[in-house]
């Protein structure tokens, strides 16, 4: 299958061959699969909430819209991109997991406006609400969109 961004930190595990035992291990196959374009929908409860204060992602309210939004990013706008993970956080009392990570990537295809040629180096961070069963119920996405707005050469 293609896979639209290139994993950068060779410490993050990809699929797990076996059945997911634990959160960390869930939260892991998640990233992976949405950061790298593959179907991720196994991962998060049907109507799993999505939530962004980034001027792009203001009107995506569901995790499946968020993953669908990224894919399609990643594909068409940027392609090519790929992602470096700097830290992971579990915090199992309040059953999340958190990814702090740098995304890149140079507007060479359709979107907002003609291809610009240029790069961004974006941070974000990811925080996944999981229930008993390990599945996502909610993402928060804390990203400046606005600055990688700017490196795209956008606004």
């Amino acid at each position: 299958s293609y896979s639209f961004c290139t994993l950068l930190d060779n410490r993050l595990l990809a699929f797990p061959t076996t059945p997911l035992v634990n959160m960390e291990q869930a939260a892991k196959a998640f990233f992976v699969a949405c950061e790298e374009g593959q179907p991720c929908a196994e991962f998060y409860v049907e109507g799993a909430e999505f939530a962004a204060q980034s001027e792009p992602l203001v009107e995506i309210k569901t995790l499946k819209a968020y993953t669908e939004w990224m894919k399609d990013f990643g594909e068409k706008t940027v392609p090519g991109c790929s992602y470096e993970l700097h830290h992971m956080g579990v915090d199992k009392e309040r059953k999340s997991v958190s990814f702090f990570a740098t995304f890149t990537g140079k507007h060479t295809g359709p979107g907002p406006c003609e291809p610009t040629n240029k790069t961004t180096n974006s941070h974000y961070v990811y925080v996944m609400q999981f229930n008993d069963d390990l599945k996502i119920t909610k993402m928060t996405k804390i990203w400046n969109a606005p600055w990688a707005m700017k490196e795209l050469g956008w606004m």
